[in-house]
Parts: C-alpha cells; structure tokens; sequence
C-alpha cells in the first residue's frame, strides 16, 4: 500500500474517530472501504449513463431499432 495524506476538518475528523469501526479497525481501513464503494457507484452511474445514452428516445440507437419489440410475437400455447 502506498501512504497518502488527505486534509480532513477537524469536526468531520471527530466524527470519523468518534465511530466503533474506526476504534476496531482503525482510520485507513473505514476509508479505505469508503472510497471502494464511492469508486463502485460512480463505476454504476457510469455504465447506467451509458445505457440511458444508448437507449434514449432521440435515435439513440437509429431508427431501425424503433419499434423492436413489437416485430415479435410470443408463441401460442
């Protein structure tokens, strides 16, 4: 691992300190696993943008795609 120096106030620094997970594990390993699950979010905001830019209604994907799911039709049972 490499050490990095992140500047906190000193209130949101209580308040970190403050919690049961920061006396157990320690300061580096809660915001260690912070920062992992901002990653995975902006990681699904992401791909959820990519699909609603895909997807969109102004011809996102072209005009032959209009439309589609009506062409099929189930079986009759």
């Amino acid at each position: 691992m490499k050490p990095v120096q992140v500047m906190l106030d000193e209130r949101l620094l209580a308040e970190l300190d403050a919690t049961e997970e920061v006396r157990q594990e320690g300061r580096s390993a809660v915001l260690r696993r912070a920062l992992a699950a901002y990653l995975r979010q902006r990681r699904r905001e992401y791909i959820a943008n990519g699909y609603a830019l895909a997807y969109r209604d102004d011809d996102g994907l072209g005009t032959e795609w209009r439309s589609w799911e009506e062409q099929g039709v189930w079986p009759v049972e």
